[in-house]
């Protein structure tokens, strides 16, 4: 059985994968895994977001690291983006998020950073998975005083203030404008309030009052309603919502028009090309990046490269080619230059950044970016073929083409974590995108759609 996803295990919290059980083993076997170097106390900081299940997770994975002989860190509720940076701050060799990002409360999840502030390899889950699904582990475990201890470390909040206003220019200031933030009732209802105030913003923080429960709950970056409603109510410059987690943002401008991660990267890209600060003059998107941006990146000669879904495939693409800026339509942007992995906060400064240094309005970054036309619709299937030998399917994906006449893109592929097939059409016309999602949906229910 596999435990490990597109990013890291999440499930129902209490409920198989997500038990005390399981997050004991993967401590434990956790360890084991980097034990490569003989008589190296290892060390792993552990961060989690507000959900209540956080508690019984983070003590039975604490529980399984120390009785390894390794040393737990434990800083409480943090960004994810936050334990990327501190568990090189700090020299761990690891370090763990209990989170499941944007979902509902009721879930949870484990990912895990190396000591480079990188998602695992591969091949590195692999071996995790197989001892703990192995008896090898059994029996195995420090004695006496080689067991390991748990330090509860406080000073990590300031740590990760300081290296994210310091992404912030030293000549730029946030003096002048008013900026509402949307916590999500997560990970940032504490830092993300003090960075921007500190920073001289007039701040307006929503949704940072966490409970265990209301996480994600109709706010935050995925229930963007929130975030335009109150931006408008308190006439700000700016809004920006986060979620659970605090890797992905998304911006409202002065005249209440969303901006996500397509729009950011638009805005980014052609400010790092204009100073020079663009590796190799590339952005890397995904195969769900909006058409439209692919065009605006040419026009200002920028090149878009695509991998599939997911800040993993994302991040090493860029590692692998040396490219410092990508992201996700979801607001998951990586800025090389500051930090491994997405970061929402550290995303937005570097927007607002841009309109500082430019005296400019968020609205007027975005001119001459236009999305085209885009729409996602999901098939619910049973199983899941390799989509290359199912015939139908791969002569509906022509017929769509055929269809857009080069002026768009049909996207076919599986969800990683639900039983659907998501299809996804682009064209500069409304209507051939309604073509194309019904030519595809309809072959695909007829035959993946058929048993269920």
């Amino acid at each position: 059985m596999k435990l490990f996803g597109t990013d890291g295990i999440r499930g129902k919290a209490n409920v198989y994968p997500m038990v005390g059980d399981v997050a004991y083993k993967l401590g434990k076997a956790l360890v084991y895994a980097l034990n490569g170097t003989p008589n190296k106390k290892r060390k792993i900081i552990i961060g989690k977001d507000t959900r209540l299940s956080g508690y019984m997770l983070e003590s039975a994975i604490t529980s399984g690291i120390v009785s390894m002989g390794a040393d737990a860190y434990l800083v409480g509720p943090m960004p994810t983006p936050a334990i990327a940076f501190l568990v090189r701050s700090m020299r761990c060799d690891a370090g763990v998020v209990i989170s499941a990002s944007h979902n509902p409360f009721d879930d949870n999840g484990i990912k895990i950073f190396s000591h480079e502030g990188l998602k695992l390899a591969d091949e590195l889950e692999e071996e995790i998975e197989r001892l703990i699904f192995s008896r090898e582990l059994e029996g195995k475990g420090a004695l006496g005083e080689k067991i390991g201890r748990a330090y509860r470390i406080r000073d990590t909040l300031g740590r990760y203030i300081v290296f994210a206003k310091d992404t912030l220019p030293y000549s730029v200031s946030l003096e002048g404008l008013r900026i509402v933030l949307d916590c999500a009732n997560g990970a940032t209802y504490k830092v993300a309030p003090m960075i921007f105030e500190e920073l001289g913003a007039e701040v307006i923080a929503i949704n940072n009052q966490p409970n265990g429960v209301n996480i994600n709950d109709k706010c935050g970056s995925t229930y963007p309603s929130a975030i335009l409603d109150a931006t408008r109510l308190y006439r700000a410059d700016v809004g920006i919502a986060f979620d659970g987690d605090g890797d992905r943002v998304l911006m409202v401008d002065e005249k209440y028009n969303t901006v996500d991660g397509d729009v950011i990267l638009a805005i980014l890209a052609k400010d790092m090309k204009s100073k020079g600060k663009l590796n190799k003059d590339t952005v890397v998107g995904t195969s769900m990046t909006n058409y439209g941006l692919e065009l605006f990146l040419k026009d200002i000669g920028v090149k878009l490269e695509r991998v599939d879904v997911g800040d993993k495939n994302i991040v090493k693409k860029m590692v692998d080619e040396g490219y410092n800026l990508g992201g996700e339509q979801s607001g998951h942007v990586v800025l090389w230059d500051f930090n491994t992995t997405g970061d929402g906060i550290v995303t937005a400064l570097a927007v607002l950044s841009v309109m500082q240094e430019n005296g400019k309005k968020l609205s007027e970054l975005t001119e001459g970016f236009k999305k085209i036309p885009q729409k996602t619709y999901n098939v619910l299937v049973k199983e899941k073929p390799p989509l290359d030998t199912v015939e139908e399917i791969q002569k509906a994906i022509e017929e769509s083409k055929r269809l857009l006449e080069g002026n768009g893109r049909i996207v076919v592929r599986y969800s990683g974590t639900e039983p659907l097939l998501r299809i996804t059409a682009e064209s500069t016309e409304a209507e051939i995108v309604e073509q194309c999602i019904k030519v595809v949906s309809k072959a695909a229910k007829d035959v993946l759609g058929r048993h269920v």
